[in-house]
């Protein structure tokens, strides 16, 4: 992913996207490189410049509580930033042993499939569809593969379309992938994905590279399904028990709303045979559902 280490790239990083005013500190003259200089994140954080520059050569491995919190406060992090910085400072021992791939329970596909009137889906630390229920499937039927969140927004021609907002999915895309690399950055499959859509993908290689964090929470989305037009939801996203590398990810629509509406076209479109979903123009769907 990098030549340095993942402490320093991300230190970098967030050093690159400061400006001296930002921290309260003067502007004078030209600067040769962008954003903060390594003795100005020193002097903010209270160390020598000499171990700030060893903590971005990546030659100091176990900075202190305390200097990670001054350092975290110099540079500016928010609470998310600042725990995947101090996570980027575990060893490989410290580091949760279960954060790997795994089955998704019985219980939970079970509960997912109850859901008709509501879209949910499971994803995995690289952001892969583990599972979904048949509305989930059928809100992303536009797009060649429900697999992958993060080809689905960078690559797959549908994704700018779907996406109403695409600049804010394609960061909180990116941002997501991020987080979940803090806690496993020898994974595997999050390096298979970064290294794929990095190579075809200039966008989501320009915007890994900001190392902006942030983890799945709650907010509301504008999507344009093919079928059944613009959708404005709410979702929530939940770490499952016993299994805190999955995540269930719940859509939902506000009650006698249009979205609601199509909401239902799709649930009954999903539980048609296809064929006879293909005798049905796009444009009767609606009219079929009155």
């Amino acid at each position: 992913m990098s030549n340095g280490t993942p402490l320093g790239d991300f230190l970098r990083a967030r050093r690159e996207a400061l400006k001296p005013h930002d921290v309260g500190l003067p502007e004078h003259g030209r600067r040769r490189v962008p954003g903060l200089r390594r003795e100005e994140v020193a002097l903010l954080a209270g160390v020598s410049s000499d171990y700030y520059v060893r903590l971005e050569q990546g030659r100091e491995n176990s900075p202190s509580p305390q200097v990670l919190e001054a350092v975290a406060q110099a540079l500016k992090l928010d609470a998310e930033a600042a725990d995947h910085l101090n996570r980027l400072c575990l060893t490989a021992s410290q580091r949760p042993h279960d954060w790997g791939e795994a089955d998704v329970s019985r219980q939970l596909l079970q509960l997912m499939d109850g859901w008709e009137h509501t879209p949910a889906f499971v994803i995995g630390p690289a952001l892969d569809i583990m599972a979904g229920n048949s509305l989930a499937t059928a809100l992303h039927s536009g797009f060649d593969q429900f697999d992958n969140l993060a080809r689905m927004v960078f690559v797959d021609p549908a994704g700018r379309e779907f996406y109403q907002e695409w600049e804010r999915a394609a960061h909180s895309c990116v941002a997501e992938l991020r987080a979940a690399y803090g806690h496993d950055p020898e994974s595997a499959r999050i390096a298979e994905v970064v290294a794929e859509l990095s190579a075809q993908s200039k966008e989501f290689a320009g915007i890994w590279q900001m190392h902006e964090v942030k983890g799945k929470s709650q907010e509301k989305k504008h999507l344009k399904h093919p079928l059944v037009g613009d959708l404005h939801i709410k979702f929530a996203a939940f770490t499952v028990n016993g299994a805190p590398h999955q995540q269930l990810v719940v859509y939902q629509a506000e009650p006698a709303s249009p979205t609601a509406d199509a909401f239902e076209t799709l649930r009954t479109m999903a539980a048609e045979p296809k064929h006879a979903q293909a005798a049905v123009p796009a444009a009767d769907l609606a009219a079929k559902e009155q």
